[in-house]
């Protein structure tokens, strides 16, 4: 049987989570044998050794002789000599208890929140031990339709089906679909509805500023045993092998399309320029994407989309010609 080992930022939550254990442990029992610590911590004696050794390079600001915490060994037994003062009571600034109410405050209001009731209790006690120095004309609120995102929220607990008319960019529609809410989540700062759109049949994410009409059903909601969940990430969109591939030259000024959309490739041509390969939900989203990028954007592929930004910005040079005069300029397929 294999266990195995929590990595990235949870094993970081893990091993923080120890070292803050470790120093008030050791400190109320000078000399304890590693074995013991490692048992009544319960982590290995290997892990253990690995923390102490971190724990030299721990303490306060400046960081040099005085400011570490130091330890003594004398054998397999360990002491603390110096706690770098990590036993005296937390002191806030104003501004450092501000920013902490602040930052609470903001945590407080996140849609789907799982543990509200320990972040206002937190909130609480900061507030009454900071006393006028939390109560600055502060008001916090996250991106979009706060109202809104309480109805969508509010959904989600009722456990009943919902009838919403939602507005899908990819296609530039508006729909109306009855969903199965399941949650509410906070993706790259904006507020989204997880749930079961008995439309498609399948799991979907509705964006909140894009739900136009929200309308409470009877019914209970019915979320089939086989969804899936969503896992929160900072982009709600991934691109996947299945969807359409679009190659474009981008110049200069269009740069920036790579640092906020996925991109599968990026290539400097000899001439300076960029070629751009990136997954796309649908060919007409990416008409309207290249069309609102203007003439430093060239599509090289598929040709169906060339033709269809071609056609499109044919016919809004044609709306702007003159009777009479000169023809519109020759168009290339960019947008």
């Amino acid at each position: 049987m294999t266990t195995s080992r929590p990595t990235g930022s949870r094993a970081s939550a893990d091993r923080l989570a120890r070292l803050l254990n470790l120093v008030p442990y050791l400190l109320a029992r000078p000399g304890v044998e590693i074995a013991q610590a490692a048992a009544d911590l319960g982590t290995s004696a290997r892990q253990l050794r690995e923390d102490l050794e971190l724990l030299w390079v721990c303490g306060l600001p400046g960081y040099g002789p005085g400011d570490l915490i130091d330890m003594a060994f004398d054998g397999d037994r360990v002491t603390i000599t110096y706690d770098a003062g990590i036993d005296r009571p937390l002191r806030l600034t104003p501004d450092e208890a501000l920013a902490l109410v602040v930052a609470l405050r903001m945590l407080a209001e996140t849609p789907g929140l799982a543990n509200r009731d320990a972040v206002e209790r937190a909130l609480a006690k900061i507030e009454d031990a900071a006393g006028e120095s939390a109560g600055a004309p502060v008001a916090v609120r996250l991106p979009g339709d706060t109202a809104r995102l309480d109805r969508l929220r509010s959904a989600a607990q009722s456990g009943r089906a919902v009838r919403i008319t939602y507005y899908t960019a990819a296609r530039d529609e508006t729909t109306d679909r009855v969903v199965d809410p399941i949650r509410v989540l906070m993706i790259g700062g904006r507020g989204y509805l997880e749930a079961w759109c008995r439309r498609a049949e399948a799991v979907r994410l509705f964006r909140a500023d894009r739900v136009d009409a929200l309308v409470e059903l009877d019914q209970p909601a019915a979320v089939p045993p086989q969804a899936g969940r969503h896992e929160p990430r900072e982009a709600a969109f991934q691109p996947s092998p299945g969807l359409p591939s679009v190659v474009l030259r981008v110049g200069r000024c269009g740069r920036w399309i790579t640092e906020y959309y996925p991109c599968e490739d990026v290539r400097v041509e000899p001439n300076g320029e960029w070629l751009v390969t990136m997954r796309v939900t649908d060919l007409a989203w990416a008409r309207r994407f290249v069309l609102g990028l203007g003439p430093d954007v060239t599509v090289v592929a598929p040709a169906q989309l060339v033709a269809q930004v071609h056609a499109a910005a044919s016919a809004a040079l044609a709306a702007y010609a003159v009777p009479g005069g000169a023809p519109a300029a020759d168009l290339s397929a960019s947008g």
